[in-house]
C-alpha cells in the first residue's frame, strides 16, 4: 500500500525546487521555493510572473 503525503508535507518536499504557483485572479508565478509557513505563505527566489500573453506564446511555440 502506498503512503499518502499531507499537503504541507508535499510542499515541504518541494523546498529548493522550481515551482509554478497559480493564484486567484489569474496571477501565476514561477520560482524556486525557499520556504513557507503554516498558512502557506511562500518565499520564492528567481521569480518570474507569468502573463496570459506569455503563456499563449509559450504554448504555441512548443507545438
Amino acid at each position: 500500500m502506498a503512503s499518502q503525503l499531507l499537503p504541507l508535507e508535499l510542499i515541504d518536499k518541494c523546498v529548493g525546487s522550481r515551482i509554478w504557483v497559480i493564484m486567484k485572479g489569474d496571477k501565476e508565478f514561477s520560482g524556486t521555493l525557499v520556504g513557507f509557513d503554516d498558512y502557506v505563505n511562500m518565499v520564492l527566489e528567481d521569480v518570474t510572473e507569468l502573463y496570459e500573453q506569455h503563456l499563449h506564446y509559450c504554448l504555441s511555440s512548443t507545438g
